[in-house]
Parts: structure tokens; C-alpha cells; sequence
């Protein structure tokens, strides 16, 4: 293992080695560097990686995977989460992996297991995952300060994941490795999808006429999601949780109200090609009406009505009429051509 190029001369501060100068690992490799560390050598592929390098980690040499591997003492990998366990096993197979390197996933989905031929190696593994979407800019490197990271190791190797996300501005928490599958279901749930429902109500405010349907979202989904966020850690009793912000018809039991939106929606199905804004409005807001009737939003009679109107109508039962009758019965049966 090489040592730190020089300037590294804090204690504590190690040699990184960036595998995937992606939007994730340029800008992480960045932030550590920014605390002190030295960001020994990058790799990437594409344009917009070499780009990233150029500009987030200026003067760091771009090389070949196993290269950064061999310079560094702590490897970040910030590959695609398809791709982790391939490239994890395909560096053990070439011996790269070195004892007490520390080595570093940003993956949501997996913890720790997938680095196990690097632990074989004498390595040290940890999975590190930032609850934050990322531009590849320098922008990000503002909003890790108080972002939320998942830590999962080994319980004596926590604390060293636990510093790397403090001194990045982070909040570390700790996430079992059986939970990681949860864990980042419920973070692409949530952020994902809220850019989907996003994308449906602007093309909705569009075809009303708003020009600029961005602007007139953006009060109302802010105050939305940070009423939702709020409510969602608070913990008195068996409280509603988020569910507490909930406004509007559902929340209200106003029937006719839903059942006008789903009219409308079902028009700019047709005019628009948007049929999945309707089938995701009912999806949400029986959702939302399940979650209201336990919260004791509504009672039992306005869900259930409720329900009715949302629950898409039964489909046609197959058509199981008898074969008519032959015109002459006491002719023999004649099969059809």
C-alpha cells in the first residue's frame, strides 16, 4: 500500500482512492478531501466521469481501477448497485484488495456482505449510504451537511464509518444488514416516486393552462412535505404519524369532490395519453383513505363510500351461455367446418 501523496499531514488522514467518478463518488471524494483526506487517484469511464474529475477533484490522477485500489487506503466504491459484487470479486481475483484497507460502498440496497472477498483479503468492510439524491455537482457538496447516512459494519468497525459520515457534515445511522433491502425501498419509495407524482400533476396543471406549473406546486408541495416530514417523527402514543398532515377531500370524506377528480383525470387520460395520472390518483387516495380511517380522520361510513368510488368497477364475467340449439333437432349433429 503506497503512501499518502503529501499534504496528508493531520493525523488520521488516509489516502482515497475513488472507484466510479460517478455523481456519488466525485462529489464524496471531494467532500473528504475537503476535510483533509487525499484523494490518491479516480477512475471512470464515460465523459461526464472524466468530466467530474476535471472539475470536483482537480489534479487527482485518473487510473485504472486496480490501480486506485493499490494506491489507496481507503477505497470508495460508488459503482452501480448491479455492478457491485462483480467488481468486488473481480479485484479479489486479482489480489488487489490489501489487509486493513478500508473499503467503502455507497449502495443503498446492500450492507456489508457483498464486500466479503475483500474481507477475506484482510480488508476492512463498510457500507455507507448518503438518504440524499445527488447532481454531480459542487451543489451537493452543500447538502450533505445534516444529510442522513446509513452505516452498516461490523459493531467494532462502526465507529470509523460513524467519523467518516460526521467529518463529511452528516447524521450516521445505524442500519442492520438485514434491514438495507427496507431501508432503501423506502428511500426510492419516497423520492422517487415523489418525482413521478410531480411530474403527473404539472402535466395535469399544463393541460389546464398553468404555464409555469412548477411555480404554482412548489408552496404547496413544500408545505405538504414538510407537515408530512414533521408528523413522521412525532411519537405520542400510537400517534397517526405523517398521516396527521393529510388535507384535502379524502381527509374530508367529500365523495363527490374525488369523484369529480377522477372524472377529470380520466379526460386527460384520453386527451393526453397520461393514463397512468388517473390509475395513480386512485392507487394514492385509497391509500390515503385506508391510512385516514386508522388514524380516526374518517369514519368507517366515509371510507368505506369512499373505497366504492375509487375501487375500479368489476370487469364483464365471461360469456358462458349454452351453444343455441340446432335449428332441426331430429337432424344428426353436423360438426362445423
Amino acid at each position: 500500500m503506497s503512501v499518502p501523496a503529501p499534504g496528508a499531514s493531520r493525523p488520521g488522514r488516509l489516502g482515497v482512492g475513488v472507484v466510479g467518478a460517478g455523481r456519488v463518488g466525485a462529489v464524496l471524494g471531494s467532500a473528504l478531501r475537503s476535510t483533509g483526506h487525499v484523494v490518491v487517484g479516480a477512475s471512470g469511464v464515460s465523459d461526464a466521469s472524466l468530466e467530474r474529475i476535471e472539475t470536483l477533484l482537480p489534479g487527482v490522477p485518473h487510473l485504472e481501477v486496480p490501480q486506485v485500489v493499490e494506491r489507496a487506503e481507503l477505497v470508495l466504491l460508488a459503482v452501480p448497485d448491479d455492478e457491485l459484487a462483480e467488481v468486488v470479486a473481480g479485484l479479489a481475483a486479482l489480489g488487489a484488495w490489501q489487509p486493513g484497507q478500508l473499503v467503502v460502498h455507497t449502495s443503498g440496497r446492500y450492507g456489508t456482505a457483498v464486500l466479503e472477498p475483500a474481507l477475506a483479503a484482510g480488508a476492512i468492510p463498510l457500507a455507507i449510504h448518503p438518504a440524499m439524491t445527488f447532481t454531480g455537482t459542487s451543489l451537493d457538496l452543500h447538502r450533505l451537511t445534516g444529510s442522513t447516512f446509513a452505516v452498516t459494519a461490523a459493531a467494532t468497525v462502526q465507529p470509523i464509518g460513524q467519523a467518516l459520515v460526521v467529518e463529511l457534515g452528516g447524521e450516521p445511522v445505524i442500519v442492520d444488514e438485514a434491514a438495507r433491502g427496507l431501508y432503501h425501498a423506502a428511500l426510492a419509495h419516497g423520492s422517487n416516486h415523489l418525482v413521478v407524482l410531480v411530474a403527473q400533476a404539472a402535466q395535469a396543471l399544463e393541460a389546464a393552462g398553468i404555464e409555469r406549473p412548477g411555480q404554482v406546486l412548489a408552496p404547496l408541495l413544500g408545505a405538504a412535505l414538510d407537515g408530512a416530514v414533521r408528523s413522521a417523527d412525532v411519537r405520542e402514543g400510537v400517534g397517526p404519524g405523517a398521516i396527521a398532515a393529510l388535507t384535502g377531500p379524502v381527509s374530508r370524506g367529500d365523495v363527490g369532490t374525488v369523484r369529480a377528480h377522477l372524472d377529470a383525470l380520466a379526460g386527460l387520460g384520453t386527451t393526453a395519453g397520461a393514463t397512468d395520472v388517473p390509475t395513480s390518483y386512485a392507487e394514492l387516495a385509497r391509500a390515503a383513505t385506508r391510512r385516514a380511517l386508522a388514524a380516526h380522520r374518517i369514519d368507517a361510513t366515509a371510507a368505506r363510500t369512499l373505497l366504492d368510488t375509487l375501487n375500479p368497477p368489476p370487469a364483464d364475467p365471461p360469456d358462458e351461455r349454452p351453444d343455441p340449439p340446432d335449428e332441426n333437432p331430429d337432424e344428426p349433429h353436423q360438426e362445423r367446418p
